[in-house]
């Protein structure tokens, strides 16, 4: 073997090494702007609701752009979103093709924004103590739902 074509093939290694490295780095600065990024939600609550005040203040707190619009009947939106009575709550946000319902933690939201799950939104029926927006002496434990487009209802998160 020669030198030169010793030198040809240190070269490529170095090339395709130098190029994996640059693509990695590439990709894991995409994925932090992706979660990190001002992302914008529709929240619709009720103008005299506290927790809900706290919720939105939570989302704020953690990086989303929030539209808060106050109605005084939010059973309307919550059927035209397809949410089953039993998986409610006292407030609905839109995200993207989503919609997220009730206490739900921003870090899940952004988690379904990133992952882009084959589902209709997120939802923490009730309002658990100790969920954002609810916070007080007592920390109760709670689940996010997922619901599928077939109304199918599955663990996303457990608290």
């Amino acid at each position: 073997m020669s030198i030169k074509s010793i030198f040809t093939q240190c070269l490529l290694l170095i090339s395709v090494f130098v190029l994996s490295v640059t693509t990695t780095l590439f990709s894991k600065t995409n994925q932090a702007n992706a979660t990190n990024e001002l992302v914008e939600i529709t929240v619709y609550k009720t103008p005299t609701c506290g927790c809900c005040g706290k919720w939105v203040d939570h989302l704020k707190n953690n990086g989303f752009k929030v539209n808060a619009i106050n109605q005084t009947d939010l059973s309307s939106i919550k059927q035209q979103l397809g949410i089953a009575t039993n998986l409610q709550a006292c407030h609905t946000a839109k995200v993207g093709n989503y919609f997220v319902e009730g206490h739900v933690p921003a870090s899940d939201i952004k988690k379904m924004l990133l992952t882009k799950p084959d589902i209709k939104g997120i939802t923490v029926p009730g309002m658990p103590m100790g969920s954002p927006g609810m916070e007080g002496a007592r920390v109760d434990k709670y689940d996010v739902l997922a619901i599928h487009k077939d109304q199918k209802v599955t663990l996303f998160s457990r608290y």
